[in-house]
This record gives C-alpha cells, sequence and structure tokens, in this order.
C-alpha cells in the first residue's frame, strides 16, 4: 500500500508531532522520525515507523520532512547542522511561532535552497487526520501545491498566502479570539457559581446556546472594521453598552468576584466613549488597538 506514497519524515514527537507521524502511517505513507528523547518514537516504530539515528539520517529520508517541536529556537537548534542536507527537499515548520521568526526561518531556508513552508495547525491531537482539522500554509504557492495531497493527510490544508509569516499571524489570531471567548466563559460561569446556581447546568443550558446565537453577529462586525464605519447597523450603541458593562462590574462586586478578566474592555470602552463615539458599535474599540493593516509584506493583507 505505501510504495506509491511519498516518503515523509516527521521531527519532533511530542502529542502533536506523534498525531501527525500516526496519520501519516494510517494512510500508509513510508514514515521515519526522529526526536531527540529517542524512546518516543517506540509506539510509531512498533507500528511500522523507521527510527532514524540522528536528525540527518531523517532528514535525508524523505523528499517532505515534517517538523513540529517546542518553539523555533529548537527548530533552529535541530536543523541549522543539517541545512546542506536538506536542499532540494520541501521542509513544513508546524511548529507554533510567530510570524517574524516564521519569516526569518523561511529566508534560512531560501539561503539553502529548501522549500519551504510555515504552518499553523488548528486541531488538538486527536483531531489530526479528521474532518474537523484544518491546517494553515504560507508560502511559495508552487511548493504548496506541490505536497498538498500529503498535507491533507493531516487535515484540511488552507493556503494562507505567499508571505511566509501569513500562516503564523492567522493561526495566533484564531487563538487570540478562543482565548478572549473562553475568558469571557470563565468569568461567567465564575459569576454563577458565586450565587450558587450550578456552572454545568448554565453552561450547557443557557451559556452554550447564547454564544452560539451571537456568533452570528461576528461577519457583521468584521464588516465594521474592514471598512472602519462603526456607525452602519448598531443595534445596540457603545453608550448602552457601556452602562450594562458597568452593571456587570456591580454585580461582580455585589457578589466578592473579581471581574479582572474584564477589566481591559472596560477601560477600552471608557476611552471610547470620552472621544466622543458613544453612537457607535462595540467594534470601534479596535481603533484604539492599532494595526491597521500594510501591503509592503509585513501584516495581514501581505500574499493575498
Amino acid at each position: 500500500m505505501g510504495d506509491n506514497r511519498t516518503p515523509v519524515t516527521v521531527i519532533g514527537l511530542g502529542d502533536m508531532g506523534a498525531a501527525l507521524a500516526g496519520a501519516f502511517l494510517a494512510q500508509g505513507h513510508p514514515v521515519t522520525v526522529w526526536n531527540r528523547t529517542a524512546a518516543k518514537a517506540d509506539g510509531l516504530v512498533a507500528r511500522g515507523a523507521v527510527r532514524a539515528e540522528t536528525v540527518g539520517d531523517a532528514v535525508t529520508a524523505s523528499p517532505l520532512v515534517i517538523v513540529c517541536v517546542l518553539d523555533y529556537g529548537v527548530v533552529e537548534e535541530v536543523l541549522a547542522p543539517v541545512g546542506g542536507a536538506l536542499a532540494g527537499r520541501t521542509l513544513v515548520n508546524l511548529t507554533n511561532g510567530t510570524p517574524g521568526q516564521a519569516r526569518r526561518t523561511a529566508a534560512w531556508a531560501d539561503e539553502r535552497g529548501i522549500g519551504y513552508l510555515d504552518g499553523g495547525i488548528m486541531a488538538v491531537p486527536p483531531g489530526i487526520g479528521t474532518a474537523e482539522a484544518f491546517l494553515l500554509h504560507s508560502g511559495p504557492r508552487d511548493v504548496f501545491d506541490a505536497c498538498r495531497e500529503e498535507l491533507a493527510v493531516l487535515g484540511r490544508p488552507e493556503y494562507a498566502g505567499a508571505d511566509p509569516g501569513a500562516a503564523a499571524l492567522q493561526d495566533l489570531a484564531l487563538l487570540t479570539g478562543m482565548y478572549g471567548m473562553v475568558s469571557g466563559v470563565v468569568q461567567a460561569l465564575t459569576l454563577v457559581r458565586s450565587a450558587g446556581f450550578g456552572p454545568v447546568d448554565f453552561a450547557t443550558t443557557k451559556l452554550v446556546p447564547w454564544l452560539s446565537a451571537m456568533t452570528a453577529a461576528v461577519p457583521h462586525y468584521a464588516g465594521q472594521i474592514e471598512s472602519g464605519d462603526y456607525t452602519k447597523g448598531v443595534v445596540s450603541n457603545l453608550a448602552m453598552q457601556a452602562a450594562g458593562l458597568e452593571n456587570i462590574f456591580r454585580a461582580h462586586e455585589e457578589q466578592g468576584v473579581s471581574a479582572e478578566l474584564l477589566a481591559p474592555v472596560r477601560a477600552l470602552v471608557a476611552r471610547r466613549l470620552a472621544e466622543g463615539r458613544g453612537a457607535e458599535d462595540f467594534p470601534g474599540v479596535a481603533e484604539l488597538l492599532g494595526g491597521s493593516g500594510s501591503e509592503d509584506g509585513s501584516g495581514a493583507a501581505a500574499g493575498r
């Protein structure tokens, strides 16, 4: 089954790296694995993977090399000594990092004749290879197209753009949205717990349906931020929302609960009101955060 499948090397066998290697094995790809702690490869070897003795052996075993380690410092530490051996191969870096780190690594790879893609994994390890998983990739379009079929083994491959930092930026933006939501969830459940309500019941019967309904407004907010017009389609203006926020803080105080997870939101709203923007919608606070975008290769618009 694996004879006509592209050989793949996976470097880094933490929970995510092991899941990546396992997905390739499950689809019949010849898989070579390497990890600084060699014993982490035992389970994969038992399933048919080949354990490379050195990282040099690992990168020369396959035309497609996937690296997924703790951070970019480890990427550099592991791959710098074997940069020459990677020449002519495709390196897909799925290590979480920043756009700047991705661009610097891409420049290092380009100097050595390595086809380089940076990536962001939008899945937890058990989700790798499922219909729910998707992975962001950025770098040269021809490199992405050449290995798209192999990347699809891991999840839906999405091309973020030619700027090597685009995948990392979008990855971190998605995580930013997640942490913002989770912060609000934690704050809400702490408040109901203080009043003796069961957090599980409240979450299941009220909070999840409410948040699900609220996601319908996200495209509207995105349109306001894209246009810079925060007065169109306003249902509840910022002045009204500010009054509601104050009640939220008073309720937390009455219950003896800190509302510090929401404190930055309160401060931004107060600043926007002080500028006379009370008739606008909530996304107007984006103007206090900066980041209007650029077309010079360093901003979100690059590589579209």
